[in-house]
């Protein structure tokens, strides 16, 4: 594995768009890159796939163990990964699963981006202090992003020139740099008709504005090596899995271990009133569905095949579709399947965030499981039995998650891998 990991000081600083230009960048002349991103992140890695016409693999270095990482990470074709948060930023207490760490597992050198749109000298103690803080993470280069002007840029470069690491370009402050947001991040790229133009102007201002020989010069070999992984297996082997704006958030890593192990995996569109094709589970994963609220509750051949199925099993937005009830962030109400007891609301909305330690208390799983919160509807009603008994990233117990109600069952978290 060759590669190389863009990291930052902070979040908000142009990761993303960043790479999504570098990425393009390459692609638009004729040079094939993998990419990966850092956490649990759904959206950006359909980004990153649109930008380069290449799988993007989730890399968490807090879900997963070291040599999963190692494993996804592999491959013959260099891999660009794009951290999380700032490089030593994880889940409390001490900062596990930051992209610190998986520059470890990896063996992998890191770029710092640094937002200098607010700062001029200053930013020669931020990228010192950065390539100091650890030993054994090597940062090799910075990209200045959101430079204001040329006499701007001229003062970050000479104030940079005694920490000795290279500057590989500088970015200005350009409009057609901005993504749209929604509360749980970007709009996703499936949703963007003018995704194609974004990152082709991405491309433009990056290839620009860095120095791409040099970047690439920078990509190493890793040391690190990996066995085939244990994987968490399929919770059977046939399955149907709803696959729409609605319903986007299901981890490739997981779908491709689960069809190696030999399961049958269909999907389908809730939006596009389809049933899940006959399987021993359907799978509603996260998405958006109260944004489509009203145009699911009236798609009866959805509904109809969904309540006639053997058993259904609902992460997050999935989790709230299988309740009887969501209330939409314009106070409007709206049936949903019936399939749990349960009503969920957007109109008072709190974020719930972090990592998850999962036991099953029954449902499609039969293993610890390593998960992750991130919503922000709130619960107005959930009865019955739960689903997991739940523990966060500090091993603070927390009330149980979800519900299990016959063959049905689901909760708020994201699965991403078996705990080891």
């Amino acid at each position: 594995m060759k590669g190389l990991i863009l990291t930052a000081p902070n979040s908000g600083g142009g990761k993303t768009t960043l790479t999504l230009g570098i990425l393009r960048a390459l692609k638009m002349r004729g040079i094939t890159m993998r990419s990966g991103k850092s956490g649990p992140d759904y959206i950006d890695p359909r980004f990153h796939e649109a930008a380069s016409g290449m799988p993007c693999v989730n890399l968490d270095a807090w879900a997963m163990s070291p040599n999963r990482i190692r494993h996804l990470a592999a491959g013959g074709t260099p891999i660009l990964i794009e951290g999380a948060m700032g490089l030593f930023d994880g889940a409390p207490p001490d900062g596990k699963g930051a992209t610190a760490d998986l520059a470890r597992i990896l063996g992998l050198p890191c770029v710092l981006i640094c937002d200098v749109s607010k700062q001029s000298q200053s930013v020669a103690a931020v990228v010192e202090g950065f390539s100091r803080h650890a030993e054994d993470i090597d940062i090799v280069g910075v990209i200045l992003n959101k430079v204001g002007s040329p006499r701007h840029e001229t003062m970050l470069r000479r104030a940079l020139e005694p920490v000795g690491l290279p500057v590989l370009g500088a970015v200005y402050r350009d409009v057609k740099l901005e993504t749209p947001s929604r509360h749980l991040g970007l709009v996703q790229a499936s949703e963007r008709s003018d995704l194609d133009k974004f990152l082709d102007n991405s491309a433009n201002i990056t290839y620009s504005s860095i120095n791409f020989d040099k970047l690439i010069s920078l990509f190493e070999q890793s040391s690190k090596s990996s066995t085939n992984p244990i994987i968490l297996p399929p919770p059977t082997q046939s399955i149907a899995i709803a696959s729409d704006n609605a319903f986007a958030f299901a981890y490739p890593h997981l779908l491709s271990a689960w069809r190696k192990a030999g399961a049958e995996l269909t999907f389908f569109s809730p939006l596009a009133d389809q049933a899940p094709a006959p399987s021993d589970l359907v799978i509603l994963p996260g998405g958006y569905p109260e944004l489509h609220a009203g145009k699911l509750a009236a798609n009866r051949i959805f509904l109809s095949g969904l309540r006639k199925a053997k058993s259904v099993y609902g992460e997050c937005g999935g989790y709230m579709t299988m309740g009887e009830g969501l209330i939409d962030a314009q106070g409007t109400r709206h049936e949903m399947l019936g399939l749990l007891p349960l009503e969920t609301s957007f109109a008072k909305r709190k974020l719930h965030l972090g990592y998850r330690n999962l036991k099953p208390l029954g449902g499609p799983w039969d293993m610890p499981l390593n998960g992750h919160e991130f919503h922000y509807a709130t619960t107005l009603k959930a009865t019955g039995t739960p689903l997991f008994t739940a523990t966060d990233a500090e091993d603070t117990e927390l009330p149980h998650m979800g519900l299990i109600n016959g063959p049905h069952s689901g909760s708020f978290a994201h699965v991403i891998d078996r705990a080891d």
